[in-house]
């Protein structure tokens, strides 16, 4: 039966936050840390669609040049290294190839815009572009065609989906509420206030808050329809991206930068240790927000692709996985869904004596961190005596690795458990960084294969928000692609209680 719970046994929470992908993680961090009361609601798992459906780069956007976005490659180039020193067992260094085979850019324009990528962002750390003979060198061993030059130059990998629950784990230590699979149902202003209705499994309760924010990605236009009242002077364009993960398509831990004749970019990316990452597409998505897959005709796209540039071509009987989300980009009224802008837009809606309401168009895994940021100075109008802003710098949970050293982390970590294999040990400093000894530490449990125990579970349920065997399996991790076939069966009856 449904549960009612009258809104004024509860002080109002001055930010109330629809969504738990990137974007809402992100404000709610930030907003916990500056001392305001947050609840941050999530109809699914967070980071369940979009925000786990990336191509996991931190990067400048080197092809959004082409389309002028000066302001935006500049602001994420700067957050690439940041980001990177706030989340070292999450994020790290990779070298891209740029073949100038099958290019429809000549080297000239390609090579102008690398040198304003090397400088635009204030690059500290990591290594600037070289330009290759790709017959010469290793970075092009695997290419079909290796005549001519390439280019290489430097972003950085992300662990998307982590990322977003390290934001809402550090969050949740600051004392925000994280409520998962729990849904807005709908919203009225009652002056300075918004008397909320949620609803989850156990029914439905009220709550008031100060300010709504509507980080719900695709779903913001819906929010908004929830929302008695509210308008907001933006619109969101939804553009579908997909990916493949094939059999490894080259030696080498570096990634490559693909351009096909479309001018479109593909990327192929280590993945997994046994794997290369190709994607994305760029789909418009006409239908309701949901669960996206990808097309025959994206599969075909992606495929021919590989087949243009790698000696082991591939077919649809060699992709181990795929993948696709729904990106909620600000609609700036472009011909092709290739060319809208990744910039965001903070749509404020604040009458005079009325409760707030701040609606999130488009951004990028990238500059999350500085649209909570954004948001919040936004936001100071209406919420007095905000504190500073806090989060440039300050490292997520795990993150504090010794100099930020992965590789020495690691190297303590194999010398202190001689009995864990070295490569169960990578994945989960990788996954934990310095919380690793929570999973390390007592009695593994069950071992559901994969180096997944029933300990690294109990972890993930109490500590993570995990609840189902997907959770774990492709968002927390992505064992879901090394386990064995029983390992999803086992691990739902294990989440059920059914030892």
């Amino acid at each position: 039966m449904a549960s009612h719970q009258p809104h004024d046994l509860l002080p109002p929470y001055d930010l109330l936050i629809v969504g738990g992908g990137i974007n809402g993680a992100g404000i709610a961090r930030d907003a916990a840390g500056r001392g305001l009361s947050v609840l941050l609601v999530e109809q699914d798992d967070l980071a369940g669609h979009t925000s786990s459906a990336s191509t996991k780069l931190i990067h400048g956007g080197l092809r959004y040049l082409e389309y002028g976005e000066f302001r935006l490659v500049r602001e994420a180039l700067i957050e690439r290294e940041r980001l990177w020193g706030m989340a070292p067992h999450i994020i790290w260094p990779l070298r891209f190839v740029l073949p100038q085979t099958h290019s429809p850019r000549p080297a000239w324009m390609v090579r102008l815009g690398l040198f304003l990528y090397d400088h635009l962002g204030g690059r500290k750390r990591l290594p600037p572009t070289q330009t290759i003979a790709l017959d010469a060198s290793a970075y092009g061993d695997g290419l079909a065609d290796r005549h001519g030059k390439g280019f290489v130059y430097s972003d950085c990998w992300v662990e998307d989906s982590r990322l977003v629950v390290l934001n809402a784990r550090d969050a949740a230590n600051r004392g925000a509420t994280i409520a998962t699979r729990t849904r807005l149902t709908a919203a009225r202003r009652d002056g300075a206030l918004w008397q909320a209705t949620l609803a989850d499994d156990a029914g439905t309760r009220e709550v008031t808050a100060r300010v709504l924010v509507n980080a719900a990605g695709p779903w913001v236009d819906d929010v908004l329809g929830r929302t008695t009242g509210a308008h907001g002077d933006s619109a969101v364009r939804l553009v579908k991206g997909s990916h493949i993960v094939v059999p490894r398509l080259y030696a080498g831990d570096h990634a490559l930068m693909l351009q096909n004749d479309d001018r479109r970019i593909v990327f192929a990316i280590p993945y997994e240790g046994r794997f290369t990452l190709v994607g994305t597409t760029d789909q418009p998505w006409e239908g309701a927000p949901g669960k996206a897959t990808i097309s025959d005709a994206e599969t075909d796209y992606l495929i021919a692709t590989v087949n243009r540039y790698f000696t082991r071509g591939v077919t649809r009987d060699d992709i181990a996985w795929s993948y696709a989300g729904i990106r909620p980009l600000h609609d700036d009224h472009a011909g092709k869904a290739a060319a809208v802008t990744r910039d965001y837009v903070l749509d404020l809606d604040a009458p005079a004596g009325q409760a707030a309401m701040l609606s999130i168009f488009g951004g990028k895994i990238t500059t999350y961190r500085k649209l909570a940021e954004h948001a919040l100075a936004q936001l100071a109008a209406v919420l007095p005596a905000l504190a500073p802003a806090w989060t440039a710098g300050a490292v997520l949970p795990g993150g504090d690795l010794p100099g930020g050293d992965f590789e020495r982390f690691l190297s303590g970590l194999i010398a202190g458990y001689a009995d864990v294999p070295a490569e169960r040990l990578r994945r989960l400093a990788r996954a934990y960084g310095t919380k690793i000894h929570a999973i390390l530490d007592g009695d593994p449990g069950e071992d559901f294969g994969g180096g997944l125990t029933a300990r690294e579970v109990d972890y993930l349920v109490a500590v993570e928000w995990a609840r189902t065997a997907e959770d774990i399996l492709y968002r927390r991790s992505k064992l879901g692609l090394h386990v064995p076939p029983e390992t999803p069966a086992r691990l739902a009856a294990y989440l059920a209680g059914e030892r």
